[in-house]
């Protein structure tokens, strides 16, 4: 699977909570907190299951708490999938 960019989350983001208007998010935006950009707790919980989900990870809560930032977060999400393991279909 290819790696999580800054474009996907952010567009998970969108999809979540839509985008303020005054709040850019573009590659500008990566070392701002979410909070700064104007995304909540309940936003950026929806994000992370959207993004379980849809990468077939688990997203350890006490590395997301500290990951402030979009590019925290869109590490923390690459790390999991470098450690995830291939979903293995059962022979039948």
């Amino acid at each position: 699977m290819s790696a999580f960019t800054l474009e996907d989350l952010f567009r998970i983001m969108r999809e979540c909570a839509g985008e303020e208007e005054a709040v850019d998010l573009s590659s500008a935006a990566a070392e701002q907190e979410f909070s700064l950009l104007g995304y909540d707790s309940l936003a950026l919980m929806e994000a992370i299951s959207r993004v379980e989900r849809g990468y077939g990870i688990q997203l350890p809560e006490e590395t997301l708490a500290e990951a402030l930032t979009p590019a925290a977060f869109v590490d923390v999400v690459n790390a999991e999938l470098a450690g995830a393991t291939p979903a293995v279909e059962a022979a039948g």
